[in-house]
């Protein structure tokens, strides 16, 4: 698209398979359960993409690559890696680092962040590899989803809901219950969008 983008960074929380990877070190780790539940994947799918282009489209090596990470020994050949530290740096921020960051920055200016946009920013922070570049972090979700985390990080509230959704509880609540049947799942959907 054009931006001048000149760094990217990886945030990992402890389930750091992305992190692990561009560092050299092996894959295999367990996963952890933690403050930033949406972090707590192992093998996404972004990172099998990720591959495919390090490796140049070869697929018989991605296949090997996926295999050996199921195992919990993948390891980047010295290309792809090259390739992948050219593209990203990266960084592990694990849950004492994420709420002690939620904390900071609430303590500071007010804003409440959420456990995923606390361990991008303090990537951020601590990878930056040049000052004079704005280093700009997007906000992921919304405190409110993680009453726990930010309860945690000292925030002594429930985090309300955002305006526009301040009545979602009180919202009707409606489905409808399908055949688990692709073609009518396909039909339904055909029906009831709107042109």
């Amino acid at each position: 698209m054009g931006l001048p983008i000149e760094q990217l960074v990886i945030a990992t929380n402890q389930n750091d398979i992305l992190h692990r990877c561009i560092s050299a070190m092996t894959t295999h780790a367990p996963l952890e359960q933690s403050l930033a539940p949406s972090m707590d994947i192992m093998i996404s799918s972004n990172f099998e993409r990720l591959l495919f282009d390090l490796y140049d489209g070869d697929g018989e090596a991605i296949a090997g690559l996926m295999a050996d990470a199921k195992e919990g020994r993948m390891k980047l050949g010295p290309t792809a890696l090259a390739k992948a530290r050219k593209l990203f740096s990266s960084y592990r921020c694990d849950d004492e680092g994420m709420l002690e960051m939620i904390s900071s920055v609430y303590q500071q200016s007010g804003y409440l962040m959420d456990p995923h946009t606390a361990i991008g920013l303090d990537a951020a922070r601590h990878s930056r590899s040049n000052v004079e570049t704005p280093m700009v972090v997007l906000a992921t979700a919304h405190p409110a989803k993680f009453p726990d985390a930010v309860k945690q990080a000292g925030y002594p509230y429930d985090p309300a809901l955002p305006t526009h959704m301040a009545d979602l509880f009180e919202r009707e609540e409606r489905f409808t219950v399908l055949d688990n049947d692709h073609t009518t799942v396909r039909q339904f959907i055909a029906d009831h969008i709107s042109s």
